[in-house]
Order: structure tokens, then sequence, then C-alpha cells
């Protein structure tokens, strides 16, 4: 008889909340958080973290009633893509248990241990073993094992004591967990289940199944047999990233310049061949030297666009190579993807023979070059009507944004201050500014015309800012000045043309 196949489940209750404040280690670690989205003209919690679920809010909860009910609240908007791509990660992290995991979004991981376990000491040492790793990381998690992966699901999703269940035992151990949390069930269908007096996954196994078909559906029965172990509904384990390094050891030591180039031209050439069979192309480049005497150093290389042309990413390594210390000589090299993005043959840098060069590909070439030297960026529109936030510096190889309506049709300064300075407005003159006090000396204004009122922008959520008046003054040398009042307080905001 074939041994039943064994699945470990982790239900990651705070995941949305603490991978965002993994992401982010300068949030306060002691400030309940929670975060938001909208759904429809509403704002509602869809996720919070441990301190916040102990003071009483949940996921689904409207967003002013959860900052009414705790003033300390940090509310930041969610960010379901970054979410789900941190959750394929951690599946490739737990890999160092079994080489088969799979995400379970949104706030899952599965692992089939079957002939694994024996490596860490058993099934409950192996559970205790993923709940302490997962600790230690800063995530909160509630595990279970079971012969069935929907049974090992809905048993995490409820206990919190780690239960292993044997096989053939998984209908019996799952039938008094509550439907609408062990199996994900959409509200409506829980209420009209409850209604029915079907609370539990035990009461709707016991029901007759037409009769639930008709009213219910298909999908209310096979998650009712798949969490009883009855089916087995597919899983796709997450496939490992291609192995994207290569490393050269030596047999005697090198030291010149050229050997080194002519070395990083062959790995480049080898490591450029993983990437076209991957079909992807490079962002990120390290090469580690080791020296013999064990010391070991590291350059680092970036490109704005996916590239693997060993000619070019030669070049943008040329001259941090000169930086290498040698002294008596370097026995290993290792040439890692730090980063990768899919790219296809069309995006290839090298040419045919004979073929003229691409001028966006030129153009990138030339970007990724001035980039090992310089810090560049381009300005890039955004839908705000308050200076600061008009704009933002945007990555070189960015795709253009498209001009929001009515971008820049206000005048605006030339140049717009880092740092606002603050001055002290002492005369006004019908309403508007007559002097002013700046920078140790007493200017008189001869032309001020304003204010222009902006308001603060509500729709962003969280406590809104005083309204700005703006003004735009001129001084006697001519000089002319951005000046805002807010909150009481006056400064130099701008540089009028």
């Amino acid at each position: 008889m074939k041994p039943a196949r064994r699945y470990l489940a982790l239900h990651l209750p705070f995941w949305e909340a603490e991978h965002l404040r993994q992401s982010h280690p300068d949030l306060l670690a002691d400030t309940p958080l929670a975060l938001w989205a909208r759904q429809g003209a509403r704002r509602l919690l869809v996720a919070v973290d441990q301190a916040a679920a102990a003071a009483g809010l949940e996921p689904g909860q409207a967003l002013a009633d959860a900052e009414a009910l705790l003033p300390a609240l940090l509310v930041l908007p969610a960010q379901p893509e970054a979410s789900a791509a941190g959750l394929r990660n951690l599946a490739l992290w737990a890999q160092r248990f079994t080489p088969l995991s799979a995400p379970l979004p949104p706030d899952g991981l599965l692992l089939d241990i079957t002939g694994c376990d024996h490596l860490f000491g058993g099934e409950a040492a192996l559970l205790s073993k993923t709940l302490a790793d997962l600790a230690a990381l800063g995530l909160t998690a509630q595990g279970a094992v079971a012969s069935a992966a929907a049974s090992a699901m809905a048993l995490a999703r409820v206990r919190r004591d780690a239960p292993i269940i044997a096989a053939g035992s998984e209908e019996k151990a799952v039938a008094p967990l509550p439907l609408g949390t062990a199996l994900r069930l959409p509200g409506g269908m829980v209420e009209d289940l409850a209604r029915l007096g079907v609370r539990s996954i035990g009461d709707a196994l016991r029901q007759p199944r037409a009769p639930l078909a008709r009213r219910f559906g298909a999908p209310l029965l096979n998650a009712l047999d798949a969490a009883a172990g009855h089916r087995a509904p597919p899983i796709t384990p997450i496939a490992a990233p291609p192995e994207l390094s290569v490393t050269r050891a030596l047999p005697e030591p090198i030291l010149t310049a050229e050997a080194i180039a002519a070395l990083l031209d062959r790995l480049l050439a080898a490591l450029c061949a993983r990437l076209a069979r991957a079909g992807l192309g490079a962002r990120r480049l390290c090469l580690l030297t080791f020296r013999v005497d064990g010391t070991e150093q590291r350059l680092v290389i970036g490109t704005g666009a996916p590239n693997r042309d060993p000619a070019h990413l030669a070049r943008l390594f040329a001259e941090p190579l000169a930086s290498l210390a040698p002294e008596l000589g370097f026995e290993r090299f290792t040439l890692h993807a730090l980063a990768t993005d899919p790219m296809g043959a069309e995006g290839q840098g090298a040419l045919p023979m004979g073929a003229a060069p691409r001028p966006d590909g030129v153009l990138a070439q030339l970007l990724d070059r001035l980039g090992q030297r310089l810090r560049l960026a381009r300005p890039a529109p955004q839908p705000s009507h308050w200076p600061e936030r008009q704009w933002r510096a945007a990555p070189p190889h960015e795709a253009p944004i498209a001009t929001p309506p009515g971008w820049g049709s206000r005048t605006a300064p030339v140049l717009l201050r880092r740092r606002p300075e603050a001055v002290q407005v002492t005369a006004f003159a019908e309403g508007a500014p007559a002097a002013m006090h700046w920078r140790g000396r007493v200017y008189p204004l001869t032309r001020a015309e304003g204010p222009l009122r902006l308001e603060a922008e509500w729709w962003h959520g969280g406590a809104l800012p005083p309204a700005r008046d703006y003004h735009r003054v001129q001084l006697a040398s001519g000089e002319r000045l951005w000046l805002c009042h807010a909150g009481g307080r006056w400064v130099v905001q701008g540089d009028l043309p």
C-alpha cells in the first residue's frame, strides 16, 4: 500500500502588516499598525498586526471607526502586490525544510513533508522548528500537519496548539472547526448556513448533499470534501529560481589587472549564457573576489534595464575593477546575478554583424555607464496640487508617465527649496505681506500677490494638515519669492522667475 503523503500547513494571521513592518524597519515597533484599502466609497481595514488585534481591531472594520477606537493607530495603505511577492519569497525560504513548498495567498504556506520529517527528528520536531524559525523572523504563525493539504490548512487557521493528525483522521479532526474561519467561505454564505443551524464543518458534512448543492453550489461541497480529506485539490509547488552565479577557482593566484579583466570576461560570458537559457536579463551583478590571505572584496554594478550583453557589462565593471587590491593575489572569483527581470531575445544588447544600434538601446547603455558614477533620475509628474508632491524622482529607464489632467496649470517656482526657510512677516498692507524679517534683516516688499489657498488632500487619509496660503512677493533688490503661510507659520518655499 502506498504511504499517505504528509503536509505541513502554516497560517500567518498578521502576515500583511508584519511583512510591511519588515520592509520598513523605520516604523515604530511598539505602535499598533493597520492597513486599509478602498472598497467602493468606503475605506476599510484589510489587515492588522498583533497589537491592533489585541485592541479589538479586525479586517473589514471602517477606517474611521478604527482610528476613533485606537487614536495611536498607525494607518498605511495596503500593498497587495508586495505582500504576494513576499509570500512567494517566504515559500522559497521554506524549501530549507522540503523541496516542495507553495504559497497559499493571502496568508498561508503549504509544505509537502513526505519523507522529510525524519531529517529533523519527526513531524512534531519539524513543526516546532518551522514555527520557531518564523518567530525569529518576526512572523506570527500557526501550524498543523495532516495527510490532506486542505485539512492541515483548515486546522492551522483555527487551532493554536500545532496539531498533528494521523492519516485517515482528518474528517474527525476538522469536524468542530467553524466554517467561516476554517474554509474562508464568503460572509453571506456563512450567515445563510448559520440560519440553517450549520455552523461547523461537521454540521455541514451531516447535511444531505443535494439540498446543499442546489442552494450553495459545488464550491461549498468541494471545500468540505477537501477539508475532510475526501478529495485532493491540485497544488503547484513554487519553483526555485535558476542558479544564476558562476565560480572559478584558480590553480595559481592572479595579480595583474589584465588577468583579472580576462577572467571576468569568461565569468560574464558563462553567466550571460545562463541568463539567456532562463529568459532573464541582469539588473544587478556582484563580483566576489577571494584573496589567498582569506579576505574578500566585493564589487556591485547595476543596470537600468535588464541586460545580458557580456561586453556592456564588462564596461560597467571596468572602473570598479581598478579599486581591487590583490596584495598576494586572488585565488577564487564568484559572479552573482543579484537581481534579474524577464527579457526576451529582442531585448538582447548584442547586435548582429552589420546591424545599426537601436537608439533606445544605445541610450540605455549610456545611462548605465553614467549611473556607475552619478546618481541619475528624471522628474515624473504626480497627481497632486501641493508643490512638493507634484513630482518624484523616477529611474531614468522608467517608462514615461502620462501627465495628470491640469498638472502644471498654476504658476510654480522655478526652484522649490528642499528645506523651506522660516521668516517672520512684520507688516501687512490690505491683508498682504508688506515687510518680512529674514536671515537677520528686515526686507520691505515692493510687490505682493495672493493669497492662493491650497486645501489639504483629504483623499490620502489620516490626519489632515492645515490649509496653505501662498503669496508671490518681490524684494527691493528684484528677488522674487514664494511665501507660504500655514498653521500660523511663514516660510520661503521657492524662488520665482
